[in-house]
This record gives structure tokens, sequence and C-alpha cells, in this order.
């Protein structure tokens, strides 16, 4: 079995990796930089491989490489950031309807992925989506903006699919994260400069315990969701 890592980083994305790869899986993971990736496999069990690719820049011919290498997908994580690190959003109050489409942007390939990918699930009867999204999706933050829209956004999308795909094997699930999740890049960031961004301490969530949570969720297909909030 094939779990895919897009947007693999040295937080939350590591952490599904190795969670995944511990459980038996081979690991295809993808970013749009190669240049973390050989420390990134180091840390793997198994044969995994690593890919380079853009969810907002023609995903499918990645994941038709890595079906390619592995034959079949089985189970997706996706969790590309939003924005970059050090990019700030306009509150609410001031978004544009020309933000809100740059912040779906974001959004619209989840469903391309899932529309590729899904007819091989159902008929193999197994496989899933995680989906990695914002605090905001559920809970008002006028600070995030257009953030927020496309937020809530995926969090209806995975969860109108959760419920379309009962019943099949194939599962559909999002982890909702209100916090600052450890080792990953904006964490390192907002904990280097605590005169611009004010002590992390007690807002903080590691990766592990999240990457623990969405196994649980695949594997169980319980819940359609898991809210984590340390704000």
């Amino acid at each position: 079995m094939t779990a895919v890592v897009l947007g693999a980083g040295p937080g939350l994305g590591m952490s599904i990796a190795r969670r995944f790869a511990s459980e038996g899986h081979d690991v295809a993971l993808v970013s749009r930089s190669a240049e973390r990736h050989a420390g990134y496999l180091a840390e793997l069990d198994g044969s995994p491989q690593a890919f380079v690719g853009d969810v907002r820049n023609g995903i499918e011919s990645t994941l038709d490489r890595i079906l390619d290498r592995f034959g079949t997908i089985d189970v997706v994580y996706y969790g590309p950031a939003a924005i970059e690190p050090d990019s700030i959003p306009a509150d609410i109050t001031e978004t544009t309807a020309a933000a809100v489409e740059r912040a779906m942007s974001w959004v619209y390939p989840a469903v391309g992925v899932v529309a590729k990918l899904l007819p091989g699930m159902l008929e193999r009867g197994r496989g899933g989506f995680l989906f990695a999204g914002g605090l905001s999706a559920v809970r008002p933050m006028p600070a995030l903006g257009a953030l927020a829209v496309s937020s809530a956004a995926l969090r209806n999308y995975a969860r109108t699919l959760h419920e379309g795909l009962a019943g099949t094997g194939v599962y559909a699930g999002s982890l909702i994260i209100g916090g600052l999740v450890e080792r990953g890049d904006i964490h390192r960031m907002v904990t280097a400069q605590p005169e611009t961004y004010g002590d992390a301490g007690g807002h903080t969530l590691d990766p592990d315990v999240l990457a623990g949570a969405a196994w649980k969720m695949y594997s169980t297909q319980n819940s359609a969701e898991s809210v984590f909030d340390v704000l």
C-alpha cells in the first residue's frame, strides 16, 4: 500500500509520513522543492521516494509518476501550505474577491486529486483522503480574511465527501488545526521572532499526536474530522 504526502514538510507532513511508514505503507513525499528530500527520506522506514510537485501547477503529472513507481495510491494526505509562512492576509473587512480567488487556489487541486484517484480506490474497495485545514474553518477568525473562506470550503468538501463515500470502504476526513505545529516552518519562524509574534507557549501542537489521530481516523473510518484547538 502506498501513502502520498502532498505538502511534505518538517512538521506534520513528516509525522504523517513516519506514522504511515510504521504501519507498513510505502511513502511518497511531494513538495515544491527537492532541497530537503534527502533528509526526509533518511528518516523513513521501507523504500520511500520523494517527488517535486506543486498542487497549484500540474499535480496530476506528479501523481502519474508516483503511480508509475508504486502501482497504486491508497491514501493521500493533502497538506500543502495555503500561504507562504511569512505572508499576512488582510482582515475579512478588507478582503477582496481577488484575494479569495487566490486563497481558493489550494482548494481546487484537492478536488482534482480526489477526481483522479477516487475511481481506482472505489474499484479496489479501499483507500482514503486526509485533508489538513485551519481552525478558521469552524471558528470565526476575521484576521485570517480570505484564508477563512478557503479553509471553510475545504472542510465542507471533505465532510460532504465523507458522507458520500459511506459504505464504500474509501474514507475522507479532515484535521482541523488550531495552533502552531511543532517542528514546522511556521513554528520555527514564530518562535525565532518572539518580539514580533509573541510567546508561543501553550499554543503549540505535537505533530506526532496529530499524525496518530490521522491514522486512527483513516483506519477506523468512524469520524469525519478531528479538531485540535490550543488558541
